[in-house]
């Protein structure tokens, strides 16, 4: 791609890169164009404001302004990155202030460049080039993404921290040439910056000049033992908004003259439509337009009311071709046939087939399933768009602002530059509100069907979907079969482990094991459905640690050891691992005696950079489990905001146990069964289990926290149902199982 050059004002190169974008090398000096902070002034700066690096606003007034590039979904996001920037620069907490990033190329993320290559190092001398070329990355991929527990570890790592130390060098330079000094004889504390003779000048004061400098790559971080916000529990900044109602999300859009959508869509996924009689629909009170798009149709009113049900009223003939003859059943067969063919590698350690070969040898096997689960987001999808003159307006609350202003552009042919988002508060994510793009999601979302009604009218216009329309067209966690063997040495502890899964989906070490066995085969296989699939909180770590921890359990159980100390014995070699487990046992009273009836048991698992382990304590009532307490120690790092992150690992908890107990999301021919809360059950106030979450004090990379804890309870919650009744749960969810009855050669053992 050529680049126009202008001559540059500075003698530093500012951008410059490597191997990020497929070997290319990506050169350009800040004249070449204006550079990111003029853009940042020009999209998010007031009168008398300045960017002194692309995250940080610094008013007149001294106030600081942290942009966030990501959405904050109930996660308290917002407050940790300002917190991490606010640290670095030794601000004044009380003028701290912090807002989502706009929509702008000036604000995409290139600190998300450390997610796709972990691992590599970057020379300090370096680190300005790397920072460039990821900057020109995400601008080329519209990047400015919520998801994969990415925030705090990487742009709070990478970005927060940076632009927070950079910025205050940059002051105390700034502050030094006023002085006619070192900026080594200057301090920087409370946003303020005192010189060697006691002057002292305010950020605000120093904003203008310190923005003349150039931030740099690899600025001087402070060591933690200095920390005064980091770590400490700080008022969030989107709690008064969600209390006092002034919170706006997406669905409370409104603009003058705005018109509403509803649709009805074909009950089977990717289906189309044949035909439909608009004549009644459109004869009705406040009915506008029908409108016909690839998935189905809409309904255009002046109100909600009248749309939904002109919509539902509507008689419309799909066809869905071979896909109707699908059903769960067909799905799983699919899968079973596939695993016994030919599978592609994902793991191979020393040489299990030989071990599984050999003559005599002791052979455990398992097969586990895990269904199509929702996202159940309390707020339905919804997008407010108003195209006029060529250029277009949305609004909606989504994981990728940025990307949707891309994938709007694509949809609608209108220019990127014409598009506008307005992001807005999300009721919920954990996955579902990301746009669809081809290569990486295979079908339309709600913000392709928003934009081509909105093309057919000439208003303002809010599509809103009912509940049944969110549950029966999501993008599904995926129905996942796992066949799990392991080769088991006279002590009980296996040599060998194999197991043999569908879908190799993100984070591609979901399925490894962190336990020490000598031989380990782990393959796939993909098996194509019309259901579309797209990431659920903690993606594919939510079925891989219900089988893999599962089945440890239950070679624990036939060697004869206690759960716990079989797995310290396999985890030597992962002092995390082993920490966490014993933190949770200790605090749950594993090996004490419990009230009568009641059962303990637990898993572990890596997932984002963090070692989570969990205790449930459960027994049964009528033919169910009831879980009275889930204890969980986790090792995500330093903790950036204890409240918060504690928040995180509870709501974890919660989401997974609503998946365990009851999500299925069950095809018959083709469709969706499931449509509304009640098919689709959650988790009642009334059967929350009493949470305690304990943090292990580490020096390890920054983990995440909006994920690890998910996956994780499943296991535990069905390895304790193991412990109650010696029926071994292998497919989930729990409520397909009638627990009243205890196995006979668990009754057999007891006596």
């Amino acid at each position: 791609m050529a680049m126009k050059l202008g001559k540059p004002t500075r003698r530093q190169f500012l951008i410059a890169g490597g191997a990020a974008a497929g070997g290319a090398l990506i050169l350009g000096y800040a004249a070449s164009g204006p550079s990111r902070r003029t853009l940042a002034d020009n999209a998010a700066a007031r009168e008398g404001e300045r960017f002194v690096t692309a995250w940080l606003k610094i008013a007149p007034d001294n106030t600081v302004t942290v942009y966030v590039p990501h959405a904050d979904m109930g996660q308290g996001t917002i407050t940790a990155l300002a917190m991490m920037a606010a640290e670095e620069l030794d601000a004044d907490w009380s003028l701290v202030r912090a807002e989502q990033a706009p929509a702008e190329p000036a604000f995409a993320n290139e600190s998300l460049g450390n997610r796709f290559v972990p691992g590599v190092g970057v020379p300090p001398m370096l680190k300005g080039v790397n920072a460039a070329a990821w900057y020109k990355v995400a601008k080329f991929m519209n990047m400015q993404i919520t998801g994969g527990s990415m925030a705090v570890r990487y742009t709070g790592q990478h970005g927060m921290r940076v632009t927070g130390a950079a910025a205050k060098e940059m002051l105390i330079k700034a502050a030094a040439a006023r002085w006619n000094c070192s900026p080594s004889d200057c301090t920087a504390a409370m946003s303020a910056v005192t010189g060697p003779k006691g002057e002292t000048a305010t950020y605000g004061e120093l904003a203008a000049e310190a923005a003349e400098y150039s931030p740099s790559a690899n600025p001087k971080f402070k060591s933690r033992k200095d920390y005064t916000i980091v770590g400490t529990p700080r008022p969030r900044f989107d709690i008064p908004g969600k209390v006092d109602g002034s919170a706006k999300y997406g669905v409370d859009a409104h603009i003058p003259g705005m018109l509403y959508a509803a649709v009805h869509l074909g009950p089977v996924s990717r289906s189309t439509v044949v035909s439909y009689d608009a004549s009644e629909i459109l004869s009705r009170r406040g009915v506008k337009k029908v409108v016909e798009f690839p998935a189905g149709v809409a309904v255009v009113a002046d109100n909600y009311w009248r749309a939904k049900e002109a919509a539902l009223a509507l008689e419309v003939e799909f066809d869905a071709g071979e896909k109707a003859n699908v059903s769960s059943e067909t799905i799983f067969a699919a899968q079973a046939e596939a695993l016994s063919g030919e599978t592609e590698e994902d793991k191979e350690v020393g040489d299990a087939a030989s071990a599984f070969a050999a003559e005599g040898a002791d052979i455990v096997a398992a097969e586990y399933r895990v269904p199509y689960l929702a996202h159940a987001c309390m707020e339905p999808m919804n997008c407010t768009v108003w195209i006029r003159d060529g250029k277009a307006d949305v609004w909606v609350g989504v994981q990728d602002p940025l990307g949707t202003r891309a994938r709007f552009a694509d949809v609608t042919g209108i220019d990127f530059d014409n598009v506008t988002v307005h992001p807005m508060l999300l009721g919920g994510g954990f996955g579902r509100r990301i746009p669809l793009r081809e290569g990486f999601f295979d079908f339309p979302s709600e913000i392709d069907w928003a934009a081509k009604i909105a093309m057919e009218v000439d208003a303002p216009v809010k599509l809103v979907y009912t509940r049944e329309n969110d549950i029966q067209h999501d993008a599904y966690r995926p129905a996942v079969t796992s066949r799990i063997r392991a080769v088991v040495g006279a002590d009980g502890y296996p040599t060998a482990y194999e197991n043999r899964y569908v879908y190799k989906d993100d984070p591609e070490e979901a399925p490894h094991i962190p336990y020490g066995i000598a031989n380990q085969s782990i393959r796939y296989a993909e098996v194509p459905t019309h259901i579309p699939r797209g990431p659920w909180r903690s993606v594919a770590h939510t079925q891989h640690t219900f089988f893999a921890e599962s089945f440890i359990d239950e070679l624990a159980h036939r060697a004869g050891k206690d759960p716990l100390d079989y797995r310290l014995a396999l985890l030597r070699d992962k002092p995390r691992h082993a920490a966490v487990l014993r933190l949770a046992a200790e605090k749950a009273g594993w090996g004490r005696a419990l009230p009568q009836g009641r059962h303990h048991g637990l898993a572990v698992q890596e997932s984002f950079g963090t070692v989570v382990a969990e205790v449930a304590e459960i027994s049964i009532e009528d033919g169910q489990p009831r879980i009275h307490r889930v204890t969980a120690a986790v090792d995500c790092g330093l903790v950036i905001h204890p409240d918060t992150a504690a928040q995180q690992i509870e709501s974890g908890i919660i989401y997974g146990l609503t998946a365990a107990l009851y999500g299925e999301i069950a095809i018959e021919d083709g469709a969706v069964v499931q449509t509304n809360f009640t098919d689709y059950e959650m988790l009642h106030l009334s059967e929350c289990p009493a949470i305690d979450v304990h943090f292990v004090g580490s020096d390890a990379p920054l983990g995440g926290l909006g994920e690890p804890a998910t996956p994780v309870v499943s296991a535990a919650v069905s390895n304790a149902i193991f412990a109650a009744t010696g029926n071994r749960i292998r497919q989930l969810p729990f409520k397909l199982h009638d627990l009243s009855q205890v196995s006979d050669k668990f009754a057999q053992a007891a006596d």
